[in-house]
């Protein structure tokens, strides 16, 4: 075998940002479809309003119980079988929910949402993937990219619900069945890029680049367990935080009197403002630092949830709102995404990054399951108020970290 050269790094690293933005993609807009119809068709098999956040604490818990499975799959054997195996079983998902709302099955139906959230999993693994053989210098920048890809899934998916609809009436399937089919395509095209085009494998490949160029042994061990604390907290917080407020913001819109239309135009603009501008939180990052960003981005967040508690009643102040949220979590999670790359052991970075994707994941389903309870007891403004505490964990979590670096520092332990 002969050894890596430099521009040999290059291609394979440019061959898998390839792969990897074009299975996010395609995953993307599969999941996007599902996801949205997801409320409604769990009214419809259930027969009640009740059940209808099931469908989203199902894929989150199916997410969760992914993440850890599936980076230690990608530790052992690479990333490509790591990112197809989660991708089979979000086609196994596609292919329940078929099952089970053609049979009318709810309970089945909950299975297919639990196995959909795999790809979840999968999407949150593939922003670390394209890290890495990244240079030090790029990397927040090499992560973000990845994350805007999913912007095509978040704007598109949804609007395939139509035409999933009728699709799926056409084959004699009940309606909104339909979008189980576009999941299913989507789901198996991404596996066929991640095993096909994903090659070389690039976490293999770094792992290979290590032991040639003699890094191995020297990185071995060496961890900043302030940043990869730092760097999950903010993860998690930031994300529970976006998902409470808004999971409850339609609600809030309709119950004072905003048409569908307002609620549209607020959610997608705030899903623009999650994922259209990451590459500049990525680019930022790289050059001032990712605490800096971070601190970025918990700014846009506190000024995200003062809109929302002070102007509640302002169908305005509440869409200006959710469009900080947004970027908010987004400057935070590019940032602390990359925080916790650059900051975990080499050769246990993919299960480090597995325990950041499912602190992350369980964080936005407990905000978006509590939410409801804040909403009803305390109301929306009350609920913006409350989540200014996560905002606050994680601005002195950094104080915290910045404070005791200089001894870590003189203790060689960095």
């Amino acid at each position: 075998m002969t050894t890596l050269t430099d521009e040999d790094v290059v291609r394979i690293r440019r061959r898998s940002h390839v792969a990897i933005i074009s299975g996010q993609a395609l995953s993307g807009v599969g999941m996007g479809a599902t996801f949205s119809a997801g409320a409604l068709l769990a009214t419809q098999l259930s027969g009640s309003p009740a059940w209808s956040g099931t469908s989203v604490t199902l894929s989150t818990l199916g997410a969760a119980a992914a993440a850890i499975p599936l980076a230690r799959l990608a530790q052992r054997s690479g990333r490509s079988p790591a990112l197809a195996t989660g991708s089979g079983f979000a086609a196994l998902g596609a292919v329940v929910g078929i099952v089970a709302t053609a049979a009318g099955l709810f309970p089945l139906f909950l299975v297919a949402m639990g196995l959909l959230g795999v790809g979840t999993a999968v999407n949150l693994q593939s922003r670390f993937a394209a890290t890495d053989l990244s240079e030090p210098a790029s990397r927040g920048r090499d992560l973000s990219v990845v994350v805007w890809s999913t912007t095509l899934g978040a704007v598109l998916g949804p609007n395939l619900i139509g035409p999933g609809d009728e699709f799926g009436q056409s084959v004699g399937l009940p309606p909104l069945s339909g979008v189980f089919f576009f999941a299913l395509a989507a789901q198996l095209v991404a596996i066929a890029v991640y095993l096909v085009v994903l090659r070389p494998d690039p976490l293999r490949t770094a792992l290979r680049l290590g032991v040639e160029r003699g890094t191995t042994d020297d990185e071995s061990g060496v961890e900043d367990r302030s940043g990869v604390i730092t760097g999950i907290l903010t993860l998690a917080l930031s994300h529970a935080t976006m998902a409470s407020v808004m999971a409850m913001t339609p609600v809030h819109l309709v119950e004072h009197g905003a048409t569908l239309q307002i609620v549209g135009l607020t959610i997608s603009l705030h899903v623009a403002g999650m994922y259209a501008l990451s590459p500049l939180w990525g680019v930022l990052s790289d050059r001032f630092g990712r605490s800096p960003v971070i601190v970025l981005g918990q700014g846009m967040l506190l000024a995200a949830l003062l809109m929302t508690a002070f102007g509640a009643e302002h169908s305005g102040w509440v869409l200006a709102g959710l469009i900080f949220l947004g970027l908010g979590w987004s400057a935070a999670t590019v940032a602390a995404s990359g925080l916790v790359a650059d900051s975990a052991d080499p050769l246990h970075r993919t299960v480090v990054q597995g325990r950041a994707d499912l602190s992350m994941s369980l964080a936005g389903g407990i905000g978006a399951a509590s939410a409801g309870v804040v909403l009803a007891a305390i109301g929306y403004a009350g609920l913006s108020l409350v989540a200014m505490a996560l905002v606050a964990v994680v601005l002195v979590s950094l104080v915290l970290r910045v404070a005791r670096r200089p001894r870590v520092v003189e203790s060689g332990q960095v």
